[in-house]
């Protein structure tokens, strides 16, 4: 697998679940990450606060594609 790059923010860990989802079902590499947006808000909630979703580089214009037809939708 190539290098992962950002693909886009998402407000919490169920989102980027979401988001992962989708492009995985079209064989997109996809993975997420904490942000540190709103650092302390969350006071140590694992599943809170925004997260990075993350593609293999090599996919990324397809994953930007489809995920902006997501939000048309």
């Amino acid at each position: 697998m190539a290098e992962l790059v950002h693909l886009t923010v998402v407000p919490n860990v169920y989102e980027a679940d979401m988001v992962c989802a989708l492009l995985r079902t079209e064989r997109i590499d996809c993975d997420h990450r904490p942000t540190n947006m709103g650092a302390a808000i969350t006071q140590g909630m694992p599943s809170a606060g925004h997260r990075e979703v993350l593609v293999d580089e090599t996919q990324l214009e397809r994953a930007q594609e489809i995920f902006a037809a997501s939000r048309d939708a």
